[in-house]
């Protein structure tokens, strides 16, 4: 009787200890940063691609853009693309790691 308690107790060890490491082990591969494509900043204005209406209300549609209004706020509360980020020109770079990198970004000021 005494000898089974020891194995039940064993084996809860086990169990216990494998559930940590799979916990530890889920806990470290969710925390992995994801893997981003690299682009490169533009340097000059030309650089810049331009985004079509077509493009952009499509991009829209499909939810496969992240828009960015970069007014003020007065302009944005007048009106924005629904769903839009306020990231007003003056403190975009201040922001810009805020920005998930893998996503398509489309800024608008109009």
């Amino acid at each position: 009787m005494v000898e089974n308690r020891r194995y039940t107790f064993l084996w809860m060890l086990i169990g216990a200890g494998v559930f940590i490491i799979l916990a530890a082990l889920s806990l470290v591969y969710l925390n992995q940063p994801s893997t981003s494509m690299a682009t490169q900043t533009p340097v000059y204005e030309q650089q810049v691609k331009r985004v079509s209406i077509e493009e952009a209300k499509a991009a829209f549609d499909t939810g496969t853009a992240v828009f960015v209004d970069v007014r003020d706020s007065g302009s944005y509360e007048t009106s924005h693309i629904p769903g839009a980020l306020l990231i007003p020109l003056s403190d975009l770079t201040n922001h810009l790691l805020e920005l998930d990198r893998s996503s398509w970004i489309i800024t608008y000021c109009t």
